[in-house]
């Protein structure tokens, strides 16, 4: 079963894009993120396109912001839309949607951003990340976390430490919460398989900051290891983020039991442009 996890960015622009790159992966579920449209104009917009292909998807969304959904040709049963108990902000927004497919289950999530550390925003974001925590630990056993987490796990996840001091998705707060929530047993299936390399999900559309791979890694696949142990391959799909109106992040592809594309997929990580001393480059907001 190949899962995957994209962040798109907008479903109405990311549309021309979506839909063959589901035709050249073949992806068995996957999780969206960032759909930014109402649950009606998600089936109308995608409905007959996803039938087409053998898909029926599970949607939790809102217009013009947020919006997660989850997308299978593999069964989608007991869908819950959001999480118990979550906080809002000040009401609950559409950022988490989970479904058994394939008898596992799914979870897919889009964190919220925290903005800057100390706000408000940020304050919701740790206490989102708790709820997020809550309702993995009384899921089944076989389970799944996909989505844009909005933290860089570690140092080695972002292209360098220096150019994001003060800033969000880095600070010990969130990747304390990161870590509470894998502490359940969750096992990072991207870093397990890549353990030093340099590998990135996002980067900032601004200051050619994917041309020179000044990126990061959020966009995270957790695993319990009922799941974890069946990955035959886990890769980030770079060429989705490149080419005429991409996301800012790239998919995260999963492969359990057997590899299509072979036990690293068609991209192999590191990139080619490594930074080779900190404190070169700078975050475009920081120019």
């Amino acid at each position: 079963m190949r899962i995957a996890t994209w962040n798109v960015n907008s479903l109405k622009q990311r549309l021309p894009r979506l839909l063959p790159w589901l035709d050249q992966r073949q992806p068995d579920v996957v999780c969206l993120q960032e759909t930014k449209i109402g649950d009606d104009a998600f089936a109308e917009l995608l409905g007959d396109e996803l039938s087409d292909r053998g898909y029926i998807a599970a949607v939790h969304g809102e217009a013009t912001w947020n919006g997660v959904a989850i997308v299978s040709r593999v069964g989608l049963e007991d869908v819950v839309a959001g999480l118990a108990g979550a906080p809002g902000f000040p009401d609950p927004e559409a950022r988490a949607v989970s479904a058994t497919c394939g008898g596992i289950r799914v979870v897919s999530v889009y964190v919220p951003n925290g903005r800057v550390p100390g706000s408000e925003h940020y304050r919701y974001k740790l206490a989102w990340l708790g709820s997020l925590r809550d309702m993995v630990a009384a899921g089944p056993r076989a389970t799944i976390v996909c989505g844009d987490m909005n933290i860089a796990p570690t140092d080695d996840d972002v292209f360098d430490p220096d150019a994001y001091v003060g800033e969000t998705h880095v600070t010990a707060p969130e990747r304390a919460a990161l870590s509470e929530l894998q502490a359940l047993g969750l096992r990072d299936v991207v870093r397990d398989r890549w353990p030093k390399e340099r590998v990135f999900t996002y980067w900032d559309y601004r200051a050619g900051m994917f041309h020179q791979d000044l990126g990061m890694r959020i966009d995270l696949v957790l695993a319990t290891p009922p799941v974890a142990e069946r990955v035959r391959a886990a890769w980030v799909d770079r060429h989705a983020r490149k080419g005429h109106g991409p996301s800012d992040h790239a998919p995260v592809i999963v492969d359990l039991d057997e590899a299509p594309d072979g036990d690293i997929g068609p991209v192999v990580p590191p990139p080619s442009a490594p930074v080779l001393r900190r404190g070169l480059a700078k975050l475009p907001q920081s120019r």
